[in-house]
């Protein structure tokens, strides 16, 4: 939308505003949400691009509120010790985007024109203040988008040069086409852009829109589109989130010397940020004194040694956010411990005077005020926090006022004034005045309690004990009762060190320090701890394996390396595979664990990784290799399938889901009614569904289990419902005759016949056969009986094998008996004889008889052939003829024709044909053909019915149909009746005539409509009646609960 419409959105707009700096500023927006279908979006920024959502706080605060009354939307912006410019815009997808960019006063800076025209030398910085990540890349498209664009006739309105967006954001592409008919292509990179999820087109009168939703850093890339043979090319810049500092810097005093950190963290890992001095940035140079350190989200500057201009304003800078502190340097603070006393020697003695401070920091003497250098004759040393002075021959130019300044303290610390005054009288006993003696003393201050000092093992520990003592104590270390030969130490005049270059867990124990000197003695125990990271735990035991988990469980280790186990890592693998897999990210506090998520069937190892203070141990042995593993599910449709009096047998089905560990078998169960044992019915497991449990006492009753058995175990039990009772049960005989074995069943010689009967009947049926009253010969036909069903089979059928078949079903003392009609058919044989019986002009009459062999089917028609005289090559005239007499017509006259014919049945044409024994010779121009005279046929005949009914079995829930055929003249009247009673405007009855074909459709029949029905022609010469039986389903048990839910489905419908 244009900007007039955007405008009328607006209730109340932002209002440009001024502040002084720590004055508070507030800007508010009012939009009218009555037509609106959702709350809009709202985004503030400052300058371009940093989004201040990520700024909100004590700072910036950004709130919302809705007046229902009036159904305005209100937003706010309160700042605070700020001044900022305002202004806001609506997005063109008609949801309100407040991208309304807070700038400061200085006019808005464009960051593609600050790189156009800045010197190369501060691309760097422009890039990282405007969060640009990929500079080079950037330069390289923004000198192509600097390339003069032609004006276009195919694009009213281009792409601009440039789009920004942020990572995760929603970018929007728009060009009008002059020509809307034009056909569109939009391309990244090279590569056609397709409509999906992420690609979204649309069209809007000439205007094609392109919007690239969740936008990623690989979609900074360079767009084009294509009308025609014109382009049009766009650059998309996708920037990073900016990156916030979570926890600032704080400012820090410290004094010369020390070790200063100042730290900050950020909101995301491994960030850019830059550190500044002053404004001046720092960096990680090996030569600097600045280090910079980066752990995570955690970014550290260190100085090592603090001096006095490292007095200054540090700040750091990101994406997103900077923070600053300030960081003072002072001087320490020193104490004089020890100072000389006034001395008093004759000339030519010694002077030496003695100052110990408490820090080790260099220092300057002076004589009367002028500082004294180092000479032949004036020595000045230096030992840790002692300075000495000495004159080794007094002259009289050396009596003076002395004073030591120590280096880098905050004031001048002056020693009192010694007075060196050479006596003129008397002697005096200088190594009196000026010796000391102090008991030693061991400074143990610094360490742990009990005197403990922790190591790493593999590390140096150099241990440094300061000592006191006048004169120099001598310094032994012993472990034990003895020195320890492979450890040293070395022995300064303050302080005694204990160096161990690698410390190894051997070294760990009681250390003695004895110091000895004329004053005194003084001694400690030191104890000395080496920590190491934990032994590796045993190899784990799976002690329980599932479909896809296991539980394992180890031992802690033998050794936790001296400080306490913190928990352990666990880690898989394929036993086939070398890459392992850590299992847990947090650690695992106890001994056990539960793998999830493995692949059924595949073998797997594991092991264990134990964690302490130190780091992580070795890895155990890996386990012993498991296979996943789930039991089945349990068997389904538990039945039983037959009871005697001593046995039952159960039938089931195989379990729903098996499994990588597949079937090995079924464990089948029973117990008797009333107790809780369970017998196993088979020792050993079977594949079979159907099992028999034997010996059971007549009588009794039992319950039934069944288990699917595999390599994971039992399955659940599958129990049947009701308990059993031991008793064989009479079951009346009954043949399932299948339906298309009601009506003869035809099959053509050499075919095989398989016919499956089944029927029911306990306890033992016997089942007899007949064909057409005689036992069947078993050496042409095959008979075999089961249990359930019996089985007739001929392997090449002959027509001997028709005839009607007599299944008799016998148990005790009733019987069920059926028939089945076999037809073996055959093609049939020629037409007995064809006669010509007149030729005329192009015509000749041909008749013929029906073959005595009709194949055991029906004649379906006739074919019939010519052949010249002269060439003798056959030509079909007429196919599938029906009648015994036919006309051959447009036959070339002067030309001598012979005739034969062939039968046809369901099986095909006769071998062979039967020819006419003359030939008709077809008479030329000229000759006069003499009509026959034929006397008026007499074409009255009373009905007969060609066709007869059929017994029909009717199908529950779909209409019966009787049919028959009938002929006669005139042409008879058709009446139906069932039961001898003629059916007259019944709605359940259809009664159809064509061509002499009748037929009687009876809608979804039911039991009421089962009996005889007859069909009666009737004419002036006579009448005719045919008849059939229809049965209906309900007749039979076993069909009659289909029918019921069918007659209850025909009702409801």
């Amino acid at each position: 939308r244009d900007d007039s419409q955007r405008s009328t959105l607006f209730v109340e707009k932002p209002q440009s505003g001024t502040v002084s700096v720590g004055g508070n500023i507030t800007f508010i927006a009012k939009v009218e949400a009555k037509d609106l279908l959702r709350k809009p979006n709202v985004k503030w920024f400052k300058g371009k691009w940093m989004d201040l959502a990520s700024k909100a706080g004590k700072h910036l605060q950004l709130k919302e509120s809705f007046e229902r009354h009036t159904k305005v939307c209100l937003w706010f912006s309160f700042i605070q010790e700020q001044s900022f410019n305002e202004s806001l815009k609506i997005n063109d997808a008609g949801e309100l985007d407040f991208s309304g960019l807070l700038k400061q006063e200085e006019p808005e800076v464009d960051v593609w024109e600050l790189l156009k025209n800045a010197n190369p030398s501060e691309y760097e910085k422009i890039a990282f203040q405007y969060g640009i990540t990929d500079l080079r890349g950037m330069l390289k498209r923004l000198k192509r988008m600097r390339r003069e664009v032609k004006k276009s006739a195919a694009f009213a309105k281009g792409l601009d040069p440039a789009y920004q967006v942020d990572k995760g954001g929603k970018v929007r592409f728009m060009v009008e086409l002059a020509d809307p008919t034009v056909e569109l292509k939009w391309y990244k990179n090279g590569q056609e852009i397709r409509p999906s999820a992420k690609y979204i087109f649309e069209h809007k009168g000439n205007q094609r829109i392109l919007f690239i939703n969740n936008c990623t850093m690989t979609d900074d890339a360079r767009y084009y589109v294509t009308a025609g043979d014109e382009k049009c090319s766009t650059e998309l810049f996708v920037r990073d989130p900016p990156i916030l500092v979570t926890k600032g810097l704080e400012d820090t005093s410290t004094y010369v010397g020390e070790r200063v950190e100042l730290s900050c963290e950020v909101s995301e890992d491994d960030a850019n940020v830059k550190w500044f001095k002053n404004g001046v940035e720092l960096t990680n140079d090996p030569k600097s004194r600045y280090r910079i350190k980066v752990e995570g989200k955690k970014h550290t500057l260190i100085i090592e040694e603090a001096a006095k201009n490292d007095n200054a304003t540090y700040s750091v800078m990101t994406t997103g956010g900077q923070s600053e502190a300030k960081l003072s340097v002072d001087c320490k603070q020193m104490a004089i411990l020890r100072v000389g006393v006034d001395l008093t020697v004759r000339l030519g003695q010694e002077i030496h005077l003695k100052c110990e401070i408490s820090e080790n920091v260099e220092g300057k003497w002076y004589k009367n005020g002028q500082l004294i250098e180092a000479s032949d004759r004036v020595k000045l040393y230096h030992k840790g926090r002692i300075h000495r002075f000495i004159i080794a021959s007094a002259a009289v130019d050396d009596e003076a006022e002395y004073m030591f300044v120590p280096d880098r303290v905050s004031l001048y610390l002056t020693l009192v004034p010694r007075f060196l005054n050479f006596g003129r009288g008397r002697p005096i006993k200088i190594w009196a005045i000026f010796s000391f003696s102090d008991p030693p003393k061991l400074h143990l201050d610094g360490l742990g309690e009990n005197n403990t000092v922790t190591v790493v093992a593999g590390t140096k520990l150099r241990l440094e004990i300061p000592i006191t003592g006048e004169p120099t104590p001598k310094v032994m270390w012993s472990r034990g009762d003895k020195v320890h030969g492979r450890i040293r130490a070395e022995t300064y005049s303050d302080s005694s060190c204990l160096v161990i270059d690698t410390a190894e867990r051997e070294d760990s124990g009681p250390f003695r320090i004895t110091l000895k000197n004329e004053a005194g003695e003084d001694t400690a125990l030191i104890n000395i701890k080496v920590v190491d990271v934990p032994d590796p735990p045993q190899a784990p035991n799976v002690t329980e394996v599932g479909e896809d988990w296991c539980v394992m469980t180890w031992e802690p280790p033998a050794n936790d390396g001296g400080s306490p186990i913190l928990g352990y890592f666990i880690e898989r693998k394929k036993k086939q595979s070398s890459r392992w897999m850590r299992l847990n990210f947090e650690l695992c506090k106890e001994t056990t664990f539960e793998p999830k998520k493995m692949i059924e069937g595949v073998a797997y190892e594991v092991r264990v990784f134990a964690v302490n203070a130190i780091g992580t141990s070795k890895p155990s042995m890996p386990s012993k290799s498991f296979v996943p593993l789930a039991v089945t599910s349990p068997p389904t449709l538990l039945a039983v399938d037959s009871v005697t009096d001593t046995s039952v047998t159960m039938k089931r089905r195989p379990p729903e889901h098996i499994g990588a560990a597949g079937l090995d078998g079924y464990v089948v169960e029973y117990c008797f009614e009333g107790t809780d044992e369970w017998i196993v019915a088979n020792p050993e497991l079977t594949d079979k569904t159907k099992f028999t449990i034997n010996g059971l006492p007549t009588g009794s009753k039992i319950l039934v289990r069944v288990k699917a058995v595999n390599a994971a175990g039992e399955s659940e039990p599958r129990y049947h419902p009701q308990p059993i009772l031991v008793k064989e049960v009479i079951e009346p005989p009954k043949i399932r005759l299948p339906r298309h074995l009601k009506q003869t069943y035809t099959r053509r010689v050499g075919e095989t016949v398989n016919l499956v009967i089944p029927f029911q009947g306990r306890p033992r049926a016997k089942v007899s056969w007949q064909k057409n009253g005689s036992p069947i010969d078993k050496n042409q036909i095959n008979i075999r009986n089961t249990e359930n069903d019996t089985i007739i089979f001929i392997r090449k059928a002959e027509r001997s094998h028709s005839g009607e078949y007599d299944m008799k079903v016998e148990v005790e003392n009733l019987v069920d008996k059926a028939t089945i009609d076999i037809q073996i058919v055959d093609r049939p044989g020629p037409p007995e004889v064809v006669t010509i019986e007149d030729v005329w002009g192009e015509n000749v009459n041909l008749s013929w008889k029906p073959p005595k062999d009709d194949g055991n089917a029906a004649i379906t028609g006739y074919t019939i052939q010519k052949a010249d005289k002269k060439s003798m090559e056959w030509f079909t005239v007429i196919e599938h003829y029906h009648r015994t007499s036919a006309t051959i017509n447009e036959l070339v006259i002067g030309n001598e024709y012979y005739f034969r014919v062939f039968a046809e049945n369901m099986c095909g044409l006769s071998e062979d044909a039967t020819m006419t024994k003359e030939s008709a010779l077809i008479a030329k121009d000229g000759k006069v053909y003499k009509y026959p005279i034929y006397d008026d046929f007499d074409f009255t005949e009373r009905p007969l019915f060609t066709q007869p009914l059929v017994n029909t079995f009717a199908v529950a829930g779909y209409n019966a149909t009787l049919n028959c055929s009938v002929r006669g003249n005139p042409k008879p009247k058709i009446t139906w009746l069932k039961n001898k009673v003629a059916i007259m405007n019944d709605p359940r009855y259809r009664m159809f005539g064509n061509q002499g074909v009748c037929t009687l459709e009876i809608r979804k029949p039911s039991p009421f409509d089962g009996g005889t029905y007859t069909c009666r022609a009737v004419n002036e010469l006579g009448e005719a009646e045919v008849d059939c039986k229809l049965e209906h389903p309900s007749d039979h048990p076993s069909q009659r609960k289909s029918w019921i839910d069918a007659w209850v489905w025909d009702i409801v419908s």
